[in-house]
């Protein structure tokens, strides 16, 4: 496997400009806080959580960094109703950094509401993390806001404004209006609900059967699927691999984690591979290829092919396909064949300068996209796209669309894919480019799959899968 010491050295400065961005906990340890802390970052600041939580787990250990995760994501997907009952009560915006005592309040909200705390933990220790946050002039004011919220049960009062029932963003909420106009409530459940886990076996180093023994050894529930074959609506397509845990778990303790017997990767995802259908020999160029999921199961598909090119544009995230394609041995199976670049899609100089004039049988570009279909994975997207995103957004995977499509060879395939559920990002932005682009024609794999309308879309919760977009394009001989 190929890294050039050109990305490596992208990759480290990368790293080095994103950990100084963060901001750093300066108050003691104290789980409500640290909890308030992160959603301060998160919702004031921009911050991801995979950028915070880090932080917060650092500071405990085990069960408190289940139950920080659990209160965190908890309430960004309520953060509609915790903030119509904080607006009841609060009788004016909190300012400057007594700001992150509304997100503690909140979170006291949750508490009381939504999970087994007993009220009078609830409400004193979350009062007692005003001065672990170093604002002990607010205790009062925490505690007289939880004590009315309880007094005035606001939690049993009907609030009658449609976004905030179904706990989604506003522009969002009109959106999936829409798109979906009778699924929105199916939708939005799905995208609130937890999300489950699933496995891809390593089909280099094993089969499920035996995977699965293993599991069972240890007392690990889950389930597989009992044929070779998961139905879609019109679309039947291998999983034989795809493995799915009953009960969330760590998954560095699970059996063959650092031999690299699976993988963690969602079912919609796991059908990429499938649909690309490398065949023995192709060229393939996987576009956007970070974290390496997509990378790693399409070498196990087709151990056979001629060569695999992964592209990203971010140095450290090219840094974690190269760590997964060395637990999942990979990088010594494919040696030479398997190649790893920071490059930018969009540019053709960049793309010239590390590809050269190369083209490929086969290309998955998993394009750029709002992540509206992994929502209930990654609660914290809800609140960090905003409406003016998806423009953006939408032009972004137009360019990057258009630069790919020229390498791909006469007679070649790419599969356009998308963890979005918005179909300007998907149906609209194929239609579009099937219908400009002359030597471009869609490979049905559907019935329903139509220039007019096409691709396969996956909604949230389809069986038991994230949302996913996905469409095959043919390249003219």
């Amino acid at each position: 496997m190929k890294q050039s010491q050109n990305n490596k050295s992208n990759s480290k400065s990368a790293f080095k400009h994103k950990s100084t961005s963060i901001y750093q906990l300066h108050h003691r340890p104290h789980l409500r806080a640290d909890a308030a802390w992160v959603l301060f970052q998160i919702l004031e600041h921009g911050k991801s959580s995979r950028e915070v939580m880090p932080k917060v787990f650092d500071r405990h250990e085990g069960k408190d960094n289940a139950w920080l995760q659990e209160m965190v994501f908890g309430c960004l997907r309520e953060l509609p109703k915790l903030q119509y009952w904080l607006r009841q009560l609060l009788s004016k915006p909190l300012k400057g950094e007594q700001k992150i005592v509304e997100h503690l309040i909140m979170l006291g909200f949750y508490q009381l509401v939504f999970t087994r705390t007993s009220e009078h933990a609830a409400v004193s220790e979350t009062v007692e993390a005003c001065a672990a946050l170093d604002q002990h002039r607010l205790k009062g004011l925490v505690n007289a806001n939880l004590r009315s919220f309880q007094r005035e049960a606001l939690s049993e009062q009907e609030i009658n404004v449609p976004h905030i029932q179904v706990g989604l963003p506003k522009w969002l909420h009109k959106q999936l209006l829409q798109h979906y106009p009778e699924q929105v409530h199916d939708i939005a459940e799905q995208i609130n609900a937890r999300p489950p886990l699933w496995l891809r076996v390593n089909a280099l180093k094993g089969s499920s059967i035996n995977y699965s023994s293993q599991l069972d050894a240890q007392g690990i529930e889950f389930e597989a699927a009992e044929t070779d074959e998961i139905p879609l609506s019109f679309l039947k397509v291998k999983t034989e691999n795809a493995i799915k845990l009953i009960k969330r778990t760590d998954i560095t303790m699970l059996p063959g984690f650092a031999e690299g017997l699976f993988s963690v990767q969602d079912l919609a995802a796991q059908l990429a591979a499938e649909l690309l259908d490398v065949q023995p020999n192709d060229d393939v160029l996987d576009c956007c290829a970070a974290p390496g999921g997509k990378t790693a199961h399409i070498l196990e598909s087709q151990p056979l092919l001629g060569s695999l090119d992964a592209i990203d544009n971010d140095g450290q995230r090219l840094e974690r396909i190269d760590e997964n394609m060395q637990r999942l041995g990979h990088d010594i199976e494919f040696g030479d064949r398997l190649n790893l670049y920071v490059v930018d899609a969009e540019s053709e100089e960049a793309l010239t300068r590390v590809l050269k004039d190369k083209q490929y049988d086969r290309i998955l570009l998993d394009a750029p996209c709002s992540a509206t279909g992994v929502i209930r994975r990654h609660p914290d997207i809800r609140w960090l796209r905003k409406a003016t995103d998806i423009d953006t957004t939408v032009a972004l995977q137009k360019r990057i669309l258009a630069q790919i499509w020229q390498r791909v060879k006469p007679g070649g395939i790419l599969l356009y894919a998308t963890c979005s559920i918005l179909k300007q990002e998907n149906e609209y932005q194929i239609a579009e480019f099937l219908a400009t682009q002359a030597d471009a024609s869609l490979l049905p794999m559907h019935e329903n799959d139509t220039a007019e309308c096409p691709g396969l879309q996956i909604l949230p919760g389809q069986a038991q899968m994230d949302g996913f977009y996905y469409a095959r394009l043919l390249k003219s001989c």
